[in-house]
C-alpha cells in the first residue's frame, strides 16, 4: 500500500521546477532588475553607482596627490577655498573660510606696501585666513570621549586592538569643531619629512620657515611615534584666535590662493595623527591613508579596495547650498533647476572595483553604473563625429537617453627635444630649422584621429584653453607650422619642411658634412596596447623627412633617469594643470628649471634669456592686459625656437544617463559629487526596461529535464503498482 502522503520524483521534479520558475518572476518584482547586482533594500534609495579600477594608494591629504586619490578625500576635505562649481574662467570662492583672502604686502624693514606693489618690492605677502564657525568633523573613534572627558582610545595597548580590524570595529566615536589650529596642524604635518608629502619642496621656497620646520623635525629622525606639532613653532604661520590664523610667504606669490583649494591645505585634528600613530594599528591598515577624517559632505563608510569603496552623508556636515549663480547658458541647461538647495544631493556614493573595460562598459549599458568614461574598444558604438568634427552620439545611445559630454582637459602632451643634445638642441639657427621642419612633419591632427578617437585638440602653444594667455582662433595659431587658409589652421606642407630641413644641414635628411642619413633616438617608456603602432606610426612622421628614428624602449624608471641626466634626444611628456594660471605650463620652459642642471620640471633643459626674464615679470602679476602682451611674447619666443612640438590637449569625453543630474566638466574642482542629483525612480524604470528575465532558456532547460525525467517516473509507477499487488 502507499502513503497518501507520500511524494513519488513525478511530483517532487515538477514542483522543483515550478519553484525555480516562480523565483525567477517574484526576483523582478520586488522594485528592481532581475539581474541588478545591488541589494533590493538600495533599488530606490538616493544613491549614486560608480566604479573605480586600482585602489587609492594615499588618502592621507599631505600625502595624496592623484587623480584617483582625488575622487575620495576631495569629497571628505575641506580647504579654505573651491572652485565655483558653474563659472568659466574657472573662479575661487569660499569653502572653509569665510572669504577669500586679499595678501597685504610688506618690504624687508616690516612697513605695508600698496596692493599694486612691484614683485622685486615685495619681501614678505600675508594672507589672513578666517575659517567658517560651526565645521564639525565626521564621527570618528580618535574623538571619542568617556564620561569624564578624556579620550578613550589614545592609549591603546595590544590587548585593547585585539579583534579590531577595520575602524568600524571600535564602538564608539566623537567629534568636535574644526578650529584654525588644525589647519596650522595640517600645514606643519606638510613640512615632516617622514610623510614626504609631494608639495614640501615649494612650499619649502614660499612659507616662511617651512624649511626650518622640516629640518628640525628631521633631526629627530630616531625618534618614533607621534609627535605633537602644536609644540613646534613654524615662524610663518600664526593663530590668530580661534577662527583666524595667518600665513607669511617670502615674496609675492598670487598662485598661492590656488593651493588653498586644494586637499594639503584642510584641517586635520591632531587627535587623528596620535590615534593612527599607536603601535599595531598600521599593521591592520588602520591609518590616515585608509581611512580619512574629514569635515566635508561625506565620509568613507567602507573602504574595501578588492571590493568596493563607499561614501556616505557625514551627519555632523555644516551645510553648504547649491550654486544661484552661473554662465548664461547654465539656466537653459537645467544647471540651476537646484539653485539654493542643500548640499549634499545624494545620500550615498557606492564605487565597484572593475579591472576590466567591458564589464563596465556593459553595467553602464545595463543602467547599473549612473556614468561612464569611452574607452577606444566602445568609442564607435557610443559616438559619432559629424562632417564638421563635432561629436554626437549615436542612434543606440539616444533611444537609450544617454547623455554625452566633451571637456578639453587643462593638460597638455608634447614632443620634446632635448635642448641640451648638440645634434637636435642648443640655440644655433640651424639647429632651429631642424626643430621647425620635425614639428610640420609630425602630424597630430593624424595621431588625434588614429589612437585617440578624435579625442584630443592640437596644440598651437603651451597654455590650454581656458587658461588666462591662450588665444583662440586665427590669433593663436601657431605660424611656424600652420598657415591660415579660410580662418582656420592648415598645416604646412612637406615641401617647406623640406626646404627648412635643408637650411639646418640635412637635405633630403642627410648631413651636407658627413653624407650620412641623420639618426636621431626616440626615448619611450610606453607600454599600452597601443605603443607599438604609436611607436611606428612615429618612424613613418619622421621617414616623410628622410631621417631615421631609432626607438629606445625602456621602463618608466630608467626613462625618468634619461630625462635626470639629459642622455636623450626626443621624448613624449604630458603635464596636467595644478592650478589655472599660465605660470604653471610656463614654467615648463623656463630656464631655472632645467631638469638637467637643477632637477626641475623643465624636462627639454629651455634656456633663453629673453624668456627666462618674461617668465620672472609675468609669473606674479596679476591677470591683466599687460599680463597677456607679455604671455603673447613668450609664446612667439617659443614657436620660434620650438623646444616642443606642441602636440595635442586631451579632450574628455564622458557618458550619462538621464536620471545622473546636474553634469557640468569641472577639471580644476575634485569635489562635486555633493552637486549631482539622483532621480532614482527613473533610474529603476530603464533598470526594469532594459534588463527583462530572459526566462525562454530557463524554460527549454526545465522542458529538459522534465523529459529526462519521464522514465524515472514511469519505472516507479510500476514500482508502486507492483508493490501495491
Amino acid at each position: 500500500m502507499t502513503s497518501r502522503g507520500r511524494t513519488g520524483p513525478g511530483k517532487g521534479l515538477l514542483a522543483g521546477c515550478v519553484a525555480v520558475l516562480l523565483v525567477t518572476v517574484l526576483n523582478g518584482c520586488d522594485g528592481r532588475a532581475w539581474n541588478a547586482p545591488y541589494p533590493a533594500s538600495e533599488a530606490n534609495s538616493n544613491t549614486l553607482y560608480s566604479s573605480f579600477s586600482e585602489r587609492p594608494k594615499h588618502l592621507d591629504p599631505a600625502r595624496s596627490y592623484a587623480a584617483n586619490e582625488y575622487a575620495f578625500i576631495g569629497q571628505i576635505y575641506e580647504p579654505p577655498l573651491q572652485y565655483h562649481f558653474l563659472k568659466r574662467p574657472y573662479q575661487l570662492v569660499p569653502l572653509a573660510a569665510e572669504q577669500v583672502p586679499e595678501p597685504q604686502f610688506f618690504d624687508q624693514a616690516g612697513n605695508p606696501l600698496p596692493a599694486d606693489a612691484a614683485a622685486d618690492q615685495v619681501a614678505f605677502s600675508e594672507y589672513q585666513i578666517e575659517i567658517k564657525p560651526g565645521m564639525r568633523y565626521q564621527p570618528h573613534p580618535a574623538l571619542a570621549k568617556d564620561d569624564s572627558g578624556a579620550y578613550r582610545y589614545h592609549h591603546l595597548s595590544e590587548d585593547d586592538i585585539e579583534g579590531i580590524n577595520t575602524l568600524a570595529d571600535f564602538p564608539h566615536t566623537g567629534t568636535r569643531e574644526a578650529t584654525a589650529e588644525d589647519f596650522i596642524y595640517q600645514i606643519k604635518r606638510l613640512a615632516n619629512p617622514r610623510l614626504h608629502s609631494p608639495i614640501a619642496s615649494i612650499m619649502s621656497e614660499y612659507i616662511v620657515g617651512f624649511a626650518e620646520f622640516s629640518r628640525a623635525l628631521a633631526a629627530e629622525e630616531e625618534s618614533t611615534g607621534f609627535i605633537d606639532l602644536r609644540t613646534r613653532p613654524m615662524a610663518g604661520v600664526t593663530q590668530l584666535d580661534r577662527y583666524r590664523f595667518k600665513i607669511r610667504l617670502h615674496g609675492k606669490y598670487p598662485q598661492f590662493t590656488y593651493w588653498l583649494a586644494m586637499t594639503f591645505f584642510a584641517p586635520m585634528p591632531w587627535e587623528a595623527d596620535l590615534f593612527y600613530s599607536q603601535p599595531g594599528l598600521d599593521r591592520r591598515n588602520i591609518n590616515l591613508n585608509w581611512y580619512p577624517i574629514g569635515t566635508g559632505p561625506f565620509m568613507l563608510t567602507e573602504n574595501n579596495p578588492n571590493l568596493r569603496m563607499v561614501l556616505s552623508r557625514n551627519p555632523n556636515f555644516h551645510g553648504e547650498s547649491y550654486p544661484s549663480e552661473g554662465e548664461p547658458e547654465d539656466h537653459d541647461n537645467g544647471m540651476l533647476a537646484d539653485a539654493g538647495k542643500p548640499l549634499p544631493l545624494v545620500d550615498k556614493a557606492v564605487y565597484s572595483l572593475e579591472q576590466e573595460v567591458i564589464p563596465r562598459w556593459n553595467k553602464f549599458l545595463q543602467g547599473y553604473y549612473d556614468t561612464s568614461g569611452i574607452n577606444s574598444d566602445s568609442f564607435d558604438q557610443a559616438v559619432r563625429f559629424g562632417a564638421g568634427g563635432e561629436a554626437s552620439l549615436t542612434e543606440e545611445m539616444q533611444e537609450r537617453h544617454i547623455q554625452l559630454a566633451t571637456a578639453v582637459e587643462t593638460s597638455i602632451f608634447y614632443l620634446g627635444f632635448n635642448m641640451a643634445d648638440p645634434v637636435i638642441g642648443g640655440d644655433s639657427e640651424e639647429n632651429r630649422y631642424l626643430r621647425q621642419a620635425i614639428s610640420i612633419a609630425v602630424n597630430f591632427e593624424e595621431f588625434i584621429s588614429i589612437f585617440l578617437n578624435g579625442r584630443g585638440v592640437v596644440a598651437h602653444s603651451p597654455l590650454p584653453p581656458g587658461i588666462f594667455g591662450s588665444r583662440l582662433g586665427p590669433e593663436g595659431i601657431n605660424p611656424v607650422v600652420y598657415d591660415l587658409v579660410n580662418g582656420k589652421p592648415k598645416r604646412k606642407s612637406l615641401d617647406e619642411a623640406r626646404a627648412l630641413l635643408a637650411k639646418a644641414g640635412y637635405p633630403n635628411g642627410k648631413s651636407i658634412r658627413t653624407g650620412r642619413p641623420l639618426v636621431l633616438n626616440y626615448e619611450s617608456a610606453s607600454a599600452g596596447p597601443d605603443s607599438k603602432a604609436q611607436l611606428n606610426w612615429m618612424r613613418k612622421q619622421f621617414k616623410k623627412l628622410g631621417i631615421q628614428l631609432v626607438i629606445r624602449a625602456t621602463d618608466y624608471n630608467r626613462f625618468q633617469e634619461k630625462l635626470r641626466t639629459g642622455t636623450g634626444q626626443l621624448f613624449m611628456f604630458g603635464w596636467n594643470a595644478d592650478y589655472p594660471d599660465p605660470e604653471n605650463f610656463l614654467f615648463l620652459l623656463y630656464g631655472p628649471n632645467g631638469k638637467v642642471e637643477h632637477a626641475g620640471e623643465n624636462a627639454v633643459n629651455y634656456n633663453n634669456p629673453e624668456f627666462n626674464a618674461l617668465f620672472d615679470q609675468m609669473k606674479n602679476m596679476e591677470n591683466s592686459p599687460e599680463r597677456q602682451r607679455i604671455i603673447d611674447r613668450m609664446v612667439d619666443i617659443l614657436r620660434h625656437d620650438a623646444p616642443w612640438i606642441w602636440g595635442f590637449y586631451p579632450k574628455a569625453f564622458s557618458l550619462y544617463h538621464d536620471w545622473y543630474g546636474n553634469v557640468k566638466p569641472n577639471l580644476m574642482a575634485n569635489n562635486t559629487l555633493k552637486y549631482k542629483r539622483i532621480d532614482p525612480a527613473t533610474r529603476v524604470a530603464r533598470q526594469q526596461a532594459w534588463n527583462p528575465p530572459v526566462i525562454a532558456p530557463l524554460v527549454l532547460f526545465l522542458l529538459f529535464l522534465l523529459a529526462s525525467g519521464v522514465p524515472a517516473v514511469l519505472v516507479y509507477r510500476r514500482h508502486e503498482r507492483s508493490a501495491a499487488r
